[in-house]
């Protein structure tokens, strides 16, 4: 099952990320989505997981979509919160949290569990320029994880 992660679009989703969205079985948002519009335009690619963030007002949304969201998929335990330190990494088997706008994958040392941090496709904050991540998982088993960068004709 692929899974497609973003945060922090701010109202923006540029063509080439929705492009690159093509094909998901589900997207995952970190929240600043800051636009209830571009949930719309989300969905009808894949269904969506998602968090509020600091920029997000929930009755954009509905009550369903709150600042920390589990979800069980593929035989994972995932969490997703707009800030990292709100995580708790010890309930879950993959962690997506944005805000900094800095793409990061990492594994953490004391409970296994996979981070990721997407970075955003429309304001990044390095010099990778915009990004999103991307998981493959099946059967409870993270198979492959990546930060994809966007705009790669720079």
């Amino acid at each position: 099952m692929r899974f497609d992660i973003v945060s922090d679009t701010h109202g923006h989703l540029s063509d080439e990320l929705l492009k690159e969205l093509q094909g998901a079985d589900l997207i995952v948002h970190a929240g600043d989505l800051c636009s209830s519009s571009d949930l719309r335009t989300l969905e009808r690619i894949a269904p969506v997981q998602m968090c509020l963030g600091n920029n997000d007002w929930g009755n954009d949304y509905g009550p369903s979509i709150q600042r920390l969201t589990r979800f069980y998929a593929e035989g994972l335990r995932w969490q997703i919160c707009h800030y990292r330190e709100r995580l708790d990494l010890v309930t879950c088997d993959v962690a997506i949290c944005g805000h900094t706008h800095r793409p990061c994958f990492e594994r953490d040392s004391r409970t296994g569990t996979y981070i990721m941090n997407p970075g955003s496709p429309t304001f990044p904050r390095t010099g990778d320029g915009p990004t999103m991540g991307r998981i493959h998982a099946k059967g409870g088993k993270v198979l492959m994880a990546e930060i994809i960068r966007l705009n790669k004709r720079r």
